[in-house]
Formats: structure tokens, sequence, C-alpha cells
């Protein structure tokens, strides 16, 4: 098989079939730029950028932002004004908050809202107000710009914000200490109509992402089995992939969704979804799948691992020993990408290392072609 281009091993990967070494690559978010980064990149390490496909207009609603001090800590609060009333969120940022990729902090921590916009049941009005007249228009110029200069080195996917229930869960009214169950109990109604309100106005949205120059729409959610359990995945998550993975499909685009918790309780449910990439998976001792479980049960599906953080912090002979031992579990090897970190930044060392083992990983992936890879490396 002639030797792929970066790009070319992981759009074919993606597609189900079969390429000429196992796909790895870094996200733009958490690489550091510098001679280890050009030296991976140059022996095969590929780069994914996500980038969004629209621009968001608000009508009827204001939106301004003061740096306040609360409890004695500096916050910025930002407010959304409506005819309807008012709703706030206090955010605490880190230093390098807005200087470094994707808006996080020079440690790799992201701002933080110590406040969310749901903070009591007239809130949802307001929030609803805001939802309904927010507009989605399409601006594929990131998205141009991204493939243009990334060329054949990677990938460039067209980014979309956490779907409907999980904006409620995550982002708006939070769930930490049980916010969000509470709410759910206590006010179904309003939690359920926001929700509805939320999903129609996303249907914009999930039509310019299918048209966009993206190669694969990407979808930021964050599944994790403790936090969506199985009734909430069948009821208010399957439904909103299933309207994401219409669209997309229709354009010929592949969907993405990321999933990087503990999701052995919803594996059977997975499978009967429309997603196309399991994006992030962290098979133990982060989650609580192993991967060649995974790809056994999900047999229509690719799987993008995130390389777990937990096995980093040992260093690079931990890394070097997982790395080989999570080869030996997805002999052959198919329907598989490596992604270097999905969620913190990886040392020089780490990444040096992850490289010199996913260097050599040849398809179709042997016993005795691990074994080799290993033996160079002792």
């Amino acid at each position: 098989m002639a030797e792929m281009t970066r790009r070319e091993r992981i759009m074919t990967a993606s597609g189900k079939k079969r390429v000429d070494k196992l796909p790895f690559f870094h996200i733009w978010r958490h690489c550091q730029i510098g001679w280890v980064e050009r030296e991976c990149r140059n022996r095969g390490m590929g780069m994914s950028w996500a980038r969004p496909s629209y621009i968001v207009e608000m009508h009827g609603v204001e939106v301004s932002e003061q740096q306040l001090m609360v409890d004695g800590k500096k916050v910025y609060r930002r407010t959304y004004s409506t005819p309807v009333g008012s709703i706030y969120l206090d955010e605490r940022r880190d230093p390098g908050s807005g200087e470094w990729h994707g808006l996080r902090s020079w440690k790799d921590v992201q701002p933080w809202q110590t406040e969310r916009l749901i903070k009591r049941p007239e809130d949802y009005e307001v929030l609803k107000y805001v939802v309904e007249h927010t507009e989605y228009v399409p601006d594929y110029f990131p998205i141009e710009q991204a493939k243009d200069w990334l060329g054949e080195d990677g990938l460039v996917t067209d980014f979309l914000p956490h779907q409907p229930m999980q904006m409620l869960m995550i982002d708006w009214i939070g769930s930490e200490g049980g916010r969000f169950f509470i709410h759910h109990a206590k006010y179904p109604d309003l939690v359920e109509d926001l929700y509805r309100a939320i999903a129609r106005s996303r249907e914009p949205m999930y039509e310019i992402a299918a048209k966009s120059p993206a190669d694969i729409v990407w979808c930021g959610d964050n599944i994790d089995g403790v936090l969506v359990n199985p009734r909430l995945f069948e009821k208010y998550f399957m439904p909103e992939y299933e309207k994401m993975a219409k669209i997309c499909h229709e354009h010929g685009k592949l969907l993405a969704v990321h999933m990087d918790g503990r999701v052995g309780v919803l594996k059977d449910l997975i499978t009967k979804t429309p997603i196309d990439i399991i994006e992030a998976l962290h098979p133990p001792p982060m989650g609580d799948l192993p991967i060649g479980e995974a790809l056994s049960l999900w047999k229509d599906k690719v799987i993008w691992t995130g390389f777990p953080g937990s096995v980093y912090v040992l260093g690079p002979e931990a890394t070097k020993r997982h790395a080989l031992n999570l080869l030996r579990e997805v002999v052959p090897g198919d329907r598989l990408c490596i992604e270097m970190s999905t969620e913190n930044l990886v040392s020089n060392e780490n990444l040096l290392m992850l490289t010199s083992v996913l260097e050599n990983a040849e398809l179709p992936l042997t016993r005795e072609k691990i074994d080799q890879i290993e033996r160079s490396l002792s």
C-alpha cells in the first residue's frame, strides 16, 4: 500500500477502510508548539483542528460584562438582559485565559463558572427568550482557512457545542451538588420546555454544519454514564443524535461525538445510535470500557481513543507500556485512531515516547509486529 498522508489515514480509517499505518494525531487545543511537536509531526503525527461554521446573533438581547469581587475573589459577570428579565453568570478566569488555545489558561484549566445562568425557576423564562431569539448564521471562513493552513497534515472538524440537554446539565444549570437532577425533579416542566426550545433552535445550526467544508462534524458532548444515566441518554440524547446524523449523512458528512467518560452502562444504547465516530473514548484506567470490547461491540462505528492522562503522569516508561498493551488489544487495528490527548497538555518526553510506539504501527497489526516495536524501544 502506498504511504498515505496524515489526513488520508484519519479519513480512511474513519470511513472503516484499511489504512497503511494506525492513524495518530494531536488536537490543536492541547498541542505545544516547538521542536518536539515538529519532530513528532515529521514522524507521522497528524493534527486535528476544530472550528465552528457559524456565528451567533442575538436579537432583543443585551449582553454586558463587568469585573467584580465576589467572596474576595475576582470574577467576570456576564449579564443577559431581555424584555422578560435578566440572568447572569459569574466566571473565574485563570491567567492566560483568552490568550491560549480554546480560551484555556496557561495551565490548561478552562475558565470555570462559579454561578450558572439558571439559579431559580424564574430564570427559565429568560433563558428560553434568549434561546428563541438566537440566530445561527453560516460563516465558513474559519474552516476554509484552517483547511488551507493544515493541508494534508491532518483534518479540520466542524465544532458543535453540547447538545441541548447537556447544555443544561453542564453549562446552564450545572451538575455540581446534584443541581441539574434537583431541578429536573422539582421543575420538570420548566426543564423539558427549555430543552425543547434549545432543540428547535439548533436545527439550523446542524444544517449549516452539514453543508460546511469541514472534514467531519464533531459534537463536543461530555458523555459519562454517571452524569448521563441510561434513562436520560435514551430519552434526550439519542433522539438528538438521530437528528444530527440524519442531516450530516444527507450531505455526506460523518458525525463524531465526544464520549470521554465512563460509558460502560451506556454501551448497548450507544450501539443503537447512528453516530459514526465515538470520539475520545477513554478505556481503563480512566474509563470503564476496554477498547477491545468497544471495537467488538460497536462493529459499525469507528473509535478515536484518547490516550489517558493518568498514564502520562507516571512518565515515559508507563506511556510506552500502556501504548504497547493498547496495540495488542486492538489487533488488527481497523476502525481506530489514537488521539495524543483530548483533555490536557502532554509533556515533551511523553509525546516523543508515544510517537516512538505509534510511528511503527503498520497495519494490519500482528502480535509479531508489536513485539518488534517493543524490542526496538528496549
